[in-house]
Order: structure tokens, then sequence, then C-alpha cells
């Protein structure tokens, strides 16, 4: 999972140096804590959130086909 959101949002953000994926994963869900340079944050989020929606989409649906946990992506800087 963190190689597809690594697949994802590298390409999206002028320093891709500094995307990092945390992985928290407890009882009944995996938490991707996603962070990013501070200047890619608008980037990576988009218009009203249109660009994280759409990267929270594809990876909850692969979560979906792969996981048994339910898995959350927070984006933070």
């Amino acid at each position: 999972m963190k190689q597809l959101i690594e697949t994802i949002v590298k390409p999206l953000v002028e320093h891709p140096e500094d995307v990092q994926i945390d992985v928290i994963e407890e009882r009944n869900h995996i938490t991707y804590k996603l962070s990013v340079h501070k200047n890619d944050v608008g980037k990576v989020i988009g218009k009203q959130g249109r660009v994280a929606k759409a990267i929270r989409t594809v990876v909850y649906a692969h979560a979906q086909a792969t996981e048994q946990k339910k898995v959350y992506l927070k984006i933070s800087e």
C-alpha cells in the first residue's frame, strides 16, 4: 500500500524526496500518514480537496480488495 501511495503522490510534488509515509496499524484499522514538503501540501490536496479525494478513492478501493482491515489516509506537511 505504501508503494501505491508513493507512486501516486511523487509525480505530483516538486520535492519527491520529502514524501514520507508512516504506517500505524491498530486492532481494527490501518492509518497511513502521508507527509510532504510544506510547499507541496496544496498540490496534494488540490482545489477544494479534489486531488486528495481522488487519491483516497484509489487507495481505499485497493485496500478494500486486498486488506482485511479498514484503511485511512491522512495528509499533512
